[in-house]
Parts: C-alpha cells; sequence; structure tokens
C-alpha cells in the first residue's frame, strides 16, 4: 500500500506486484519509530531478485516522547535517530516511516467501477463519511483493490488518512535529523511488505505485529488486505503489571516477561498476570477473525504470524494458538536476506529480527530521485 503525500514525491507500486529487479533500484532506509524504540533496517536489492541486509539497529525512545503516534519531543527523537544512523555508519538520507493510532484511518469501502482519475475526482467527496476529521485536515489516499470481476460493476477500495499536523510533525523531525523522508506507509502495510519480500501473498493469514503500545492486525486473502486495524494494547501493559506486582524495575520485569530470568517462585503469579493480558489481545485477534470469516467463509486463514517486541514473551505464540485452535508462528523478516556474518552478528539477528519487522518492510520500499 502507497501512502501518497502531496508535498512528496514517492514511488508508486501495486500491491501484489513485485518490483522489477532486471535494472536495481534504490532502496528506503527503513524507520519505525515505535513508543518503546527506534529501528532502522537498510536493504539493497540483489541480482537475484532478494534482498541484501546492509544495516540495521535499535534505540531506546525518549521516554514520553510519544503519545498514541504523535510525537511530544522531536527534537530528542531527532537526536536519537541522528546518533543511531551514525553509529551504524549510514550514508544514505532517503527514508521511509510509518504512522499509526488514533490519527490515522484506515478502511476498505466498496464503490462503483471507476477509472483511476475518475476515482482521484471522487475519493474526497467519498471520504468524508468514513473520515471523522475535517477532510482538510488530513492526507487522503487511497487503492483500488480490482476486487470485481467481469461484468461486476462495484469494486472494493482501500481508504486511508492520516492527520497533517501529526504526519508533518515527523516530516519536520526527520529534517532535523538530516534525513530526507520520501516515503510515509501506515504500520499494517509495512508489515505487509515484509512479509511479502520473504514469503510472497500466496496464503491467507493474520499478520499480528504487538508493540509496546499498540497491537496491528492485518489479514491477508487472495494476495490482498482484507482487513487492516490498530489496537490500543501492547507489551507494556505485562511489563508494568509484573512491576507493580512484585515491586521491581523496568528491566528485571522486562527480563521475567521474556523469559530471560527465570521466575522461580514467582512462575504461578506471573502465570496469571500473563493469562488475563494476553487474553485481551486474543479477544481483539478473534474479533478480526470472527469479522473475516463472516465474509470471506470460503477461505479460511491458513496461519497466524506474530511480530513485534511483544513476540519475544516467552511462551506467547503457544497460548494464542491453543486460545485461536490455529497455527502460529514467529515472523522473521530476514529469513529469505543475505547479509555478512562478519559485519552482523547471526545470534543478535535472530534475537531482534520479530521486533524489526515493521523497519525491514519499509525498507523494501524503492525510491525515485
Amino acid at each position: 500500500m502507497d501512502f501518497k503525500l502531496p508535498n512528496l514525491h514517492l514511488p508508486s507500486r501495486p500491491k501484489g506486484s513485485s518490483l522489477s529487479f532486471g535494472k536495481k533500484q534504490p532502496l528506503s532506509l527503513g524507520l519505525d519509530i515505535g513508543s518503546h524504540s527506534i529501528k532502522i533496517c537498510e536493504f539493497a536489492q540483489t541480482g537475484r531478485g532478494g534482498y541484501r541486509l546492509l544495516a540495521l539497529g535499535s534505540a531506546l525512545m525518549p521516554p514520553d516522547a510519544m503519545e498514541d503516534g504523535a510525537l511530544l519531543d522531536p527534537g530528542a527523537v531527532a537526536k536519537v535517530i541522528a546518533s543511531l544512523v551514525g553509529n551504524l555508519k549510514i550514508k544514505g538520507k532517503r527514508v521511509a516511516f510509518s504512522v499509526s493510532g488514533y490519527s490515522v484511518i484506515v478502511k476498505k469501502i466498496n464503490l462503483e467501477v471507476m477509472t483511476e482519475a475518475e476515482l482521484e475526482k471522487h475519493i474526497h467527496e467519498e471520504a468524508e463519511q468514513y473520515i471523522p476529521f475535517d477532510i482538510n485536515d488530513v492526507y487522503l489516499d487511497f487503492q483500488d483493490l480490482h476486487t470485481n470481476t467481469e461484468g461486476e460493476e462495484r469494486t472494493d477500495v482501500m481508504l486511508v488518512a492520516a492527520k497533517r499536523e501529526v504526519v508533518d510533525g515527523y516530516l519536520d523531525m526527520l529534517r532535523t535529523a538530516g534525513l530526507k523522508p520520501v516515503v510515509v506507509d501506515v504500520d499494517a502495510f509495512a508489515l505487509e511488505n515484509a512479509f511479502e519480500a520473504n514469503f510472497g501473498l500466496r496464503d491467507n493469514v493474520v499478520l499480528i505485529d504487538i508493540g509496546a503500545s499498540k497491537m496491528n492486525i492485518n489479514i491477508i486473502s487472495g494476495g490482498i488486505s482484507t482487513l487492516a486495524r490498530d489496537v490500543v494494547l501492547g507489551s507494556r501493559q505485562l511489563t508494568e503489571q509484573i512491576q507493580s506486582r512484585f515491586g521491581l524495575n523496568h528491566e528485571e520485569a522486562e527480563a521475567l516477561k521474556t523469559g530471560a530470568q527465570p521466575a522461580g517462585d514467582l512462575r504461578p503469579e506471573i502465570e496469571r498476570l500473563f493469562a488475563e493480558t494476553c487474553r485481551q489481545w486474543v479477544a481483539e485477534i478473534k474479533r478480526a477473525l470472527d469479522f473475516y470469516a463472516s465474509n470471506y467463509p470460503d477461505a479460511p486463514i491458513d496461519k497466524l504470524v506474530l511480530s513485534g517486541g511483544g513476540a519475544r514473551i516467552a511462551g506467547l505464540a503457544d497460548f494464542i494458538a491453543k486460545e485461536t485452535g490455529m497455527p502460529v508462528e514467529i515472523f522473521n523478516p530476514f529469513a529469505e536476506a543475505e547479509f555478512n556474518t562478519d559485519a552482523i552478528d547471526p545470534a543478535y539477528l535472530e534475537a531482534i529480527a520479530p521486533q524489526m519487522a515493521l523497519a525491514a518492510g519499509l525498507a523494501t520500499r524503492p525510491v525515485e530521485f
């Protein structure tokens, strides 16, 4: 999904198509700005139609620098990003980032079949009934999913809107950090691009990225996104509950949550907290699955795919599999990527891979000069 802003010259790639590898295209730096940490990823195209991982890394987000997807301290965030880019010795400046939260609306609507030009003219009028903001206060994008078959007069269109003040805040911040923003995407579609780059979109899958403060759910069926949803729930919930219950600091609670520190006598109580919190996440996943099943009864889901920092929670994949009765996998966005083992430690890459999914998806986006 391409989210195009009027003041940027962005590449356009129809969803479900592959990049042309006859001629290598320069790729964006992928930058995932989360509420807990900032992740960056850099790829180059290979001559065999794949990717070579050049650099990746993460840094902690400054405290209280973001709330529900909006920047509260852009200066502090810019310093962290500039430092991260410098430490990794990344030379490229053109960057792709994504947005989510209350300021972003993703809605699939059904319209009469039109040409691209006709849809461009009509979409603003149509969008007003779906966007809970003044239409003049948002950036608007759309994509015809071409779900109509021959003779049908209606098709599904994916509509995306983001508040201008939030997006402009990111643009200004990134320029302050010495970068050139060239691609703006939505978290759910960045995740989809990462999955497609590794495994294609042949299976019907639910992509679930669990961050510190939010969860992205994107259901892919028949090669297109049928549902994309942000949920204001995340792995920080569980960390904070463990901290509060046992009087621990953040690092100690994180270690217990991920299984890096054995729970010992605390195990029964931690398991209770785990079940209470994770059932909230499962409830949202089931809600999305029920919605999908009611609309696409003849195209069952093959599996759930977890990513994000929350995917590192010990036992979470098994818990979700048991609660939903469906296969669950942990997503490695570098599964098919080449990399230099002298420059990138394979053990580090394996450990950090699930939480790099959004950054990796953004890093597959080509740029135009």
